[in-house]
């Protein structure tokens, strides 16, 4: 990967932690869907809780300010593109 990346100088590397969910959006998108479609149900099929999942899905992807939400709670700057290596690279 290390070759690669010298190679193109528009790609930037950041090592994360093995486990940093409040670095992951997608935390954001299991929590509003837990709260919400999914709270206090119980479902009778596979069928039931892939409808569900899909309707919930469907209304977060309608939603951009709430993908937008869990995109911020993460505290990243992902419109930062450091113009120097960072230490360690």
């Amino acid at each position: 990967m290390r070759p690669y990346a010298d190679e193109h100088d528009w790609l930037t590397i950041v090592h994360l932690p093995s486990y940093t969910p409040h670095l992951n959006p997608v935390e954001g998108i299991w929590s509003l869907l837990r709260r919400g479609p999914l709270a206090n149900t119980a479902f009778s099929d596979d069928d039931h809780l892939e409808r569900i999942l899909r309707r919930g899905l469907r209304h977060i992807q309608l939603r951009p300010n709430l993908i937008d939400g869990c995109l911020t709670e993460t505290g990243l700057d992902l419109s930062h593109h450091p113009t120097t290596p960072q230490e360690g690279q």
